[in-house]
């Protein structure tokens, strides 16, 4: 399960890091996409897989209200691999969507992670509801 919250900055060339407990259980190579609320999100290939594209791979290619967001999420994913000192770079497309300049947040959501802009990721937390009324939401879901 990929959990924590995790500080880095984006270097002169675009390039992170991702925290040791995430990769170790994303595998080697990941996939990063855009994400909902100004996000991105980073899955391991095998849950893309599973979560996403066996789903999707069966929808009739008549689903016409169907292929946007299935356009939109698999044409903004990139297969990342890091460098010998452990960095890859973050595709300028997705850092532009991302907004993401200098300073990052990645947070581990369980079966995946997201990485945030710092700005965007303090934006989003200041302006939703307090802990405990999200935490209660959860019981809508069954959870």
């Amino acid at each position: 399960m990929l959990l924590g919250t995790y500080f880095y900055a984006v270097d002169e060339k675009g390039r992170i890091r991702m925290p040791q407990k995430l990769k170790s259980q994303l595998g080697e190579n990941f996939v990063v996409t855009k994400g909902s609320n100004g996000c991105l999100f980073v899955f391991s290939q095998e849950e893309l897989k599973t979560a996403i594209y066996d789903k999707l791979k069966e929808l009739p290619l008549t689903a016409i209200e169907a292929q946007k967001p299935l356009r939109l999420i698999m044409s903004s994913a990139f297969e990342v691999q890091e460098d010998s000192a452990g960095r890859f770079t973050l595709p300028s497309i997705l850092r532009d969507f991302a907004g993401i300049n200098k300073n990052i947040v990645i947070i581990g959501v369980g079966s995946r992670c997201e990485i945030w802009s710092e700005e965007r990721w303090n934006e989003y937390n200041n302006s939703q509801l307090t802990f405990d009324e999200n935490f209660a939401k959860l019981g809508e879901f069954n959870i």
